[in-house]
């Protein structure tokens, strides 16, 4: 996989900017749009992996990986450049098929200046909104748990750059980071997912992970606080 250009934080972080030999790439534009295969097949793969009959518990992780994904190739290049690579859901392609974590290809170069504003516009509204009634369409999932997991993957993101940061000495990109996420919180979608609004949060939904024969509590899991 391509990296970004500059530090390279870690997989989650990383987008092709280079069209792929091979692969099933399919533009996010045209999932969003009710091409429901491409999701239909993901879901299967993860729930063969983790070993579960229940459709929502790999609709659920499935989501989430995604949406730790998309916050991560924004947030990523905001902390570390000060820009925001064009993710538009045309020219932001993934393959389904690919294990984790979800392989994605940029096929622009466009940048935008890097606010809380214009994350806010490309991931949750042009990705992570669509994307819910994506999943909707592929079984029932309450809002509060597919929400929970955008603000747990968000919550994440910032964890790997803040541990980045102190390991390279890099007190610049912690605090951009930082100030960007607790923004990005300070939304009636994101605000109410789990608290604080940095590296330790906690959810206050359950992403279901727990409920896999081989499963167990996730790092920010509700379970741990009760």
């Amino acid at each position: 996989m391509d990296e970004p250009a500059g530090p390279f934080v870690g997989g989650f972080f990383a987008l092709r900017t280079t069209a792929p030999p091979e692969g099933a790439y399919r533009p996010l534009a045209l999932l969003y749009a009710g091409e429901s295969a491409p999701l239909t097949a993901r879901i299967d793969t993860v729930a063969d992996r983790l070993r579960t009959s229940e459709r929502r518990v790999a609709a659920s992780v499935a989501h989430l990986g995604l949406a730790a994904r998309l916050w991560s190739v924004a947030l990523g290049p905001a902390a570390l450049t000060g820009h925001l690579p064009g993710l538009s859901p045309d020219a932001l392609h993934w393959d389904p098929g690919h294990t984790a974590p979800e392989d994605l290809w940029l096929s622009t170069s466009d940048t935008l200046p890097a606010t809380a504003d214009r994350i806010r516009e490309a991931v949750q509204f042009g990705h992570l909104v669509p994307l819910a009634e994506a999943i909707h369409r592929d079984g029932p999932l309450s809002n509060r748990l597919l929400w929970g997991n955008a603000g747990s993957a968000l919550a994440g993101a910032l964890r790997e750059l803040v541990a980045w940061a102190r390991s390279h000495g890099r007190p610049d990109v912690s605090a951009r980071a930082r100030a960007l996420v607790a923004e990005l919180f300070d939304h009636p979608d994101l605000r109410n997912t789990g608290a604080p609004h940095d590296t330790a949060f906690r959810r206050r939904s359950c992403c279901l992970y727990y409920r896999c024969p081989a499963g167990g509590l996730c790092g920010d899991c509700v379970f741990e606080s009760v």
